[in-house]
């Protein structure tokens, strides 16, 4: 009878796998895969190909004699160490910045209701904002009163970005946690001040803990962001404080030829940072998105 029972479960699984509409679903997963990682694969092969494998027919799928030439020329002859530790530390300041300003925000404003019902939304909507509109505005800020209304220089400045990058980051990070607070039981912090807890003992030894996985996908969203944008970097920087998508911007449109190997290098340097985060974080990502979507 067991046998039987065991054998009918594996011809449904079978049967489940290989009817049509699963053959299907397969198929279309596997389009998606090749559709994501070709293309990571290719930059990939370009970053370690020979020069003179390049721009052959047909292309070379895989280098006969790998070489590491082009990540020496892209990081030290085109800047590209400058641009990643610009990055790093510009990413990394606005992430603490933006998480630690917008989850005290969200917390006031879940718990205090702080700014009515509407602040929430507003927040929001400053995120919705195209950066481009305000290009232009911000420029003339730094370029031209900066000095002159704050007395010191902001364009060219990893300051500037950070400052740029926190107002674009810092309304997601107060959206996202404010709902995720909402979720929490107030009750926890209640009880906590009935047993001598003061208001932020309770936010420090409850709120905290319970909103870590929030605090940590807000903080891998702003982190992202930071490290990724190009706009304000290409725009308000010159050459002391140009990130690594703007180095490889620079590479692109060198006038010293044929530099798709610097660039293919470059760009595979750029995923490492935002790859690690993502697998170090993945646990607290996935819980973190899904508990702050339920309810708006």
């Amino acid at each position: 009878m067991a046998d039987r029972g065991h054998h009918g479960s594996v011809r449904g699984v079978q049967g489940g796998i290989f009817r049509p509409t699963g053959i299907l679903r397969g198929l279309i997963i596997l389009a998606w895969m090749a559709f994501l990682l070709i293309p990571l694969y290719w930059v990939f092969v370009t970053s370690i190909k020979p020069q003179e494998d390049l721009l052959t027919f047909p292309p070379v799928w895989w280098p006969d004699n790998p070489t590491d030439l082009h990540y020496a020329e892209a990081m030290n002859k085109f800047a590209g160490w400058k641009g990643l530790k610009n990055s790093l530390l510009i990413a990394s300041v606005t992430t603490i910045i933006a998480v630690a300003i917008g989850t005290a925000a969200a917390y006031s404003m879940a718990r205090f209701r702080t700014g009515g019902k509407h602040l929430s939304f507003w927040f929001l909507s400053q995120r919705i904002m195209p950066p481009i509109a305000i290009i232009i505005p911000v420029f003339l800020l730094y370029s031209r009163y900066s000095k002159q209304w704050f007395g010191f220089q902001l364009i060219d400045t990893q300051l500037g970005l950070i400052l740029m990058y926190t107002v674009f980051a810092m309304p997601f990070t107060v959206w996202m946690m404010y709902t995720y607070f909402r979720q929490m039981p107030v009750e926890l912090e209640e009880a906590a001040l009935v047993d001598g807890c003061s208001r932020f003992q309770a936010l420090r030894k409850i709120a905290w803990p319970l909103a870590a996985p929030g605090i940590i996908s807000a903080a891998a969203f702003a982190f992202i962001f930071s490290w990724t944008e190009f706009l304000f970097a290409v725009v308000l920087t010159r050459n002391q404080a140009t990130t690594l998508p703007v180095a490889i911007a620079g590479m692109i449109t060198s006038f010293q030829g044929n530099l798709y190997g610097e660039v293919a290098a470059a760009t595979m340097v750029s995923l490492v940072p935002a790859l690690l985060l993502g697998i170090l974080v993945q646990r607290h990502l996935v819980r973190g998105l899904t508990l702050g979507a339920v309810r708006g």
